[in-house]
């Protein structure tokens, strides 16, 4: 049956402003002018469609938000919309659990058998929180093996006691602290950790810990399909020539290795927050970011590594998740504060993200430091 000549019009139409919008910036501010080169030299060349944002000193010196969020609906990209953060979601659960170390609550070499007594006992005295979140506690990764073979898995909701037994209790493929491995069984028992002696569900300890105090309004955790989330970007395996949707929904034990969604705007002010001792003591910074598996520059729930920004060897906190379509980025340089953060919801290849963000980071460096600006209201968490 052929279309007729308005139905045909109608998606020719709906084609173009799909393609507009995947091309063009919807909205964009800048200080950095080599920086706005550049991303939208990138959007329209590579067809990124999502947000970027480049900062110094916690001063945004160029934001900017190319494409679509919502193919269906039109929705425009903005610089406040929300993007799943993929596995830094996993740094996210390490603040939270460094939160209750500094409150005397946890501490990151105990057993986990002191906090868990009835994990299994002949590998419970040898794991600790120091192990699990640096992926070298050898703890199998059985919940991704599960996943791949029951995605209906993904849809289900389990207890913390009962994921732990079915997915998260396998003999050690190592003995702890010899080895690595990126296990997202990991996550399980840090988050069975954190809820039974923060004595709240996940999402409340994110809540009371982080987001609230620091007034993270575009983020949170979600469970399932994160469009259901309001202000969400949907997710996509290709914009053109037609969108064409892509989910990967997140279950809830699972939330603490990939559950957490944030603008780029609210992302740099975690980091900037983070980095400036408004959350944690600069001990328990340190310690957060000290790299335990140097061949994987990995530390506790993220990346450090260094990398060459503007000419120089600079040590940057190194944040990357991926979940379905989505793609974000957290660069940070930590001996001054220079940053760029990037999402994406068309699934992008990560390693042209790489080159996005080497790029913006070199041109922060351009021009005179934003020291004649007024400082931001800082927003602090008090520590005990």
């Amino acid at each position: 049956m052929s279309l007729s000549a308005s139905t045909c019009l109608r998606r020719l139409l709906s084609g173009v402003a799909i393609l507009l919008a995947v091309l063009l910036p919807s909205a964009a501010s800048a200080d950095c002018g080599r920086c706005k080169e550049i991303a939208e030299k990138f959007a329209r060349e590579e067809g990124f469609n999502g947000t970027v944002l480049v900062a110094q000193e916690g001063h945004a010196i160029y934001t900017g938000a190319f494409g679509i969020a919502d193919a269906e609906a039109k929705t425009p990209m903005a610089p406040r919309t929300r993007f799943e953060a993929g596995s830094i979601s996993k740094w996210i659960t390490a603040i939270v659990t460094m939160r209750l170390v500094e409150q005397g609550r946890l501490a990151l070499d105990e057993p986990i058998s002191t906090y868990l007594p009835d994990y299994r006992p002949d590998t419970g005295h040898k794991l600790t929180l120091r192990w699990l979140m640096s992926h070298s506690s050898g703890v199998p990764n059985q919940v991704d093996a599960a996943v791949k073979a029951d995605p209906s898995l993904k849809l289900k909701s389990l207890d913390n006691a009962t994921a732990v037994r079915a997915y998260a209790s396998g003999d050690l493929a190592f003995e702890p602290g010899t080895d690595w491995d990126y296990s997202h069984s990991n996550w399980l028992i840090v988050k069975a950790i954190v809820e039974r002696v923060g004595g709240r569900p996940y999402p409340e300890l994110v809540r009371t810990l982080l987001t609230e105090p620091l007034q993270l309004h575009d983020s949170g955790v979600f469970v399932g399909d994160s469009a259901d989330a309001p202000g969400m970007a949907k997710g996509y395996q290709s914009l053109l020539p037609t969108a064409t949707p892509r989910h990967n929904p997140v279950p809830d034990f699972m939330m603490s290795a990939g559950g957490y969604y944030t603008s780029v705007g609210d992302l740099q002010r975690l980091m900037d927050a983070l980095f400036d001792n408004r959350i944690l003591s600069p001990a328990t910074v340190a310690t957060l970011t000290e790299v335990i598996r140097p061949t994987q520059s990995y530390a506790l729930g993220g990346r450090v590594k260094t990398l060459q920004v503007a000419g120089k060897p600079r040590k940057v906190a190194w944040e990357y998740g991926s979940n379905g379509a989505f793609r974000m980025l957290a660069w940070r340089v930590l001996e001054d504060g220079h940053s760029v953060v990037l999402a994406n919801n068309s699934s992008f290849d990560h390693m042209r993200i790489g080159d996005l963000a080497a790029a913006l980071l070199d041109a922060s460096y351009d021009g005179p430091s934003p020291h004649d600006r007024p400082d931001p209201v800082p927003t602090s968490i008090k520590t005990p």
